[in-house]
Parts: C-alpha cells; structure tokens; sequence
C-alpha cells in the first residue's frame, strides 16, 4: 500500500514536465538553430532503437561522422537502412555493451571521439548475471559505460576537448545513492525498479566525477521524460497502458543530447540534470539528498571493473 501511494506521488508529480506536453512547452521556450556537426565523430551506445536510434539519425543529419554500437545486427542493419544516403557517414558496431571486456577491447582500438553518449539502459525485473559475473542491469546501465569511458581516455580516444553525455531517467529523483544497492547478489536482493533508479542516481554522481577532472572530457547527464520505448514497453507496461497517449517519441527524447552537443553549455558547479534544454535540480525529494559521493561512486566502480579480467 505504501509503495503504491509513493508511486501515485511520483507520478504525480512529474506528469507535467515529462510528458510530450512538457517537452513541447520547455523546449519552444528555448529555440536553437539547426544542429551543425560537421567535423564532429561522435559515438552513441544503445544505438539500435528508441532514443539511441533518434540520437544517432539527428546526429548524422547534422553532419557528424557516427559509431552506433548495440548488440541487435538485424536492428543495427535497419538503423543504416533509415539512414538513407547519411548512411555513408555511420559505422555500426555490433557490441555486448554489458561485458565490460567486450567494452575495453573496443576502447582500445576507438578512434578519437567529440562526442560520446552513455544512451544503453535496461530495468530487469528478474535478477540475471552476465558472463562476467555482474548483475546484468547493474554491468548495462553503470559498470561497462564506467569501463568504457576509461577506456576511451586512456588510448587518448577521449580527452579534454570531448564531451560525454549520459542519458539517465526521472527514476533517478526516487533513489539516494547506495552502493550496496546498486548490485544485488542474488535474487532475493534484486529490485529491478529501485536498481534501475540507483543506477539513474549513481549516473548524476558520476558525471560530478567526470567534471571535477580537468585533464577529462565535460560531462553533462541529461533525462529524456517519458519516451515511449521498447524498454517502456517491456518493463511497465501498466504505466505505458494509463499513459501512452501523452507519452513522447524517441525524437522528442534525444532533443536535448542532441542540444547539449551543439551549445556546450559549462557544467555547473552545483551539478543538475538536464530536461528539455533546461538544467533542472537533482532532487525534487528531499529523501534523495545525503547519499554516496562521487569518489565513493568511482572507487567502488574501479575496484568492481578491476575484478573482472
């Protein structure tokens, strides 16, 4: 009863801002010219569909050179198809962007990147591990972008003059970071909603982290609203029933990526999280202030990708 209340509150409360009704009003308030990224290499994870699908389409209608990476072939293939004569400008990776092996050869191989966004993200109801060992949504959502990002820097792929962009979720306002819940051990542990909102969390700690390094890439984290994807779809279906008419498409979803790239607005001392070309709060509930830091975050992330060889 408790958790069915709390869920009438959050919903509540957002309906508004992260519905396609919200989009609309936020971001005519902020026009922009065309986005020009002619020149610019950019990679996009969890490229094959939904919002890494919109990302990917907008940035090389832009004019960017773009590495799609998702682990679909079939929808990989169709992307380049929908690409139509911009196709000659993608490169798509077939990856498992939940080993963070798989992730380190890749970035090791990498060319140098303007542009990288962290879009890959699963909510898993049911508790499954990975080949590695890790919690698969726990490895998808946090630990492989972790790996791969610091893989990128460290062959010189990604440096002070590129940008990171993590797509995180409005989950994120219902969760205080906890790195003991961030990978549940086994079954009896695993809550795929609350995992799904502590990964969301850990992504605003860690783009803090990424900012305070002055020798890395800025970083900004952003959250689409809610976008009518496969993984809404899959994951909540009962709230995609009630809400589907006023939810946004995955165009409407990437916009502010695709925004963040073009101004390169300064990261803020005082963080945020960016929605319709807004920098919004962290925290619309105090309940979510107090958690982990950003060093505790990236300590624990190093030791947990140190252990998987």
């Amino acid at each position: 009863m408790l958790k069915t209340l709390a869920s009438l509150v959050f919903y509540g409360r957002f309906l508004w801002p992260f519905s396609a009704l919200g989009h609309r009003r936020r971001v005519a308030a902020r026009p922009a010219p065309p986005f020009d990224f002619r020149g610019q290499r950019w990679c996009v994870t969890g490229a094959s569909g939904g919002i890494g699908r919109a990302i990917v389409l907008g940035a090389l209608r832009g004019g960017a050179e773009v590495h799609a990476l998702a682990r679909d072939a079939a929808k990989l293939d169709a992307l380049r198809r929908d690409a139509g004569e911009d196709a000659r400008r993608l490169h798509a990776v077939r990856l498992d962007l939940s080993r963070v092996a798989d992730a380190r050869t890749w970035a090791a191989q990498a060319p140098r990147f303007d542009v990288l966004v962290h879009n890959v993200g699963v909510m898993l109801h049911a508790h499954t591990l990975t080949s590695e060992g890790a919690e698969t949504s726990f490895a998808t959502n946090l630990l492989v972008p972790f790996a791969m990002t610091q893989g990128l820097r460290e062959a010189g792929a990604l440096d002070a003059g590129g940008l990171v962009v993590s797509v995180s979720s409005g989950g994120a306002y219902g969760a205080k970071l906890d790195l003991d819940a961030l990978e549940a051990p086994a079954p009896a542990q695993h809550d795929g909603f609350m995992a799904y909102a502590q990964h969301k969390r850990a992504q605003i700690e860690l783009t803090r982290a990424w900012n305070a390094d002055p020798q890395g890439p800025r970083a900004h984290v952003m959250h689409p609203g809610w976008v009518d994807t496969e993984g809404v779809r899959s994951a909540l279906p009962g709230f995609r029933r009630v809400l589907r008419r006023v939810l946004r498409d995955g165009t409407q979803g990437a916009d502010t990526v695709l925004w963040l790239a073009a101004t390169r607005p300064e990261p803020s001392a005082g963080g945020g999280i960016w929605l319709d070309r807004h920098r919004d709060t962290e925290h619309a509930f105090a309940m979510t202030r107090g958690g982990a830091s950003a060093d505790a975050l990236v300590a624990f992330l190093r030791q947990r990708a140190s252990s998987i060889r």
